[in-house]
């Protein structure tokens, strides 16, 4: 009874492990909202700060015959939402990012460089919803992009960068609502949005 119960036990743990390492390999990781932030942005002697984000191939999981799912990969949004340190919207833009493809976008010359206000922002928070069309509020949200934001550190002489994953976060119905809200009347008022740089154009 005892030698029953260890391989059933052996057997489950089997079983999820494979589980598990089935669901990673159908994009069972759901990302689809990031964020990070920026600082030391339009200071003098400065250095640039850049987000980049990848299309990692795994959108659109089509079955095939009895291997299972072969993945194709589909154009992906990055839903770019730029905060300054008052908590206000001061740009917004959606960025195509084909599959495989790599988006760099500069915190000074693309996420900052037309703000609502006029007055370019220093530090702040950014926020990026992944959605399968442009403009982020008529496409539905879904996993595939990964990304990595780099950060202006103030040393006691000069600056340094530093680079970090963008933190994977919950995004609330509320809090997406809003933030297309925000996008919205911030188009409407300034008419400029950040700016995209062209795909697998890298610096």
């Amino acid at each position: 009874m005892k030698k029953l119960g260890f391989l059933t036990l052996l057997l489950a743990i089997a079983l999820m492990l494979g589980g598990n390492a089935f669901a990673t390999g159908l994009g069972g990781d759901f990302s689809y909202y990031f964020t990070t932030y920026y600082s030391n942005a339009n200071t003098p002697n400065a250095p640039d700060a850049t987000v980049r984000i990848i299309n990692d191939g795994s959108a659109a999981l089509i079955p095939v015959g009895p291997q299972g799912p072969s993945a194709q990969g589909a154009d992906l949004y990055a839903n770019i939402y730029v905060f300054d340190d008052s908590e206000e919207l001061t740009e917004c833009c959606s960025c195509l990012v084909t599959p495989d493809g790599l988006l760099s976008e500069s915190v000074n010359k693309n996420l900052t460089a037309n703000p609502l206000t006029g007055i370019k922002p220093t530090r702040g928070v950014i926020k990026i919803i992944t959605s399968d069309v442009g403009g982020g509020a008529f496409g539905e949200t879904t996993s595939g992009l990964r990304g990595w934001a780099t950060h202006v550190q103030k040393l006691a002489s000069g600056f340094a960068l530093t680079e970090t994953l963008l933190a994977d976060s919950n995004l609330a119905p509320a809090e997406q609502s809003l933030l297309y809200e925000l996008c919205y009347y911030d188009g409407e008022l300034s008419g400029q949005p950040c700016t995209c740089t062209p795909e697998d154009q890298d610096f």
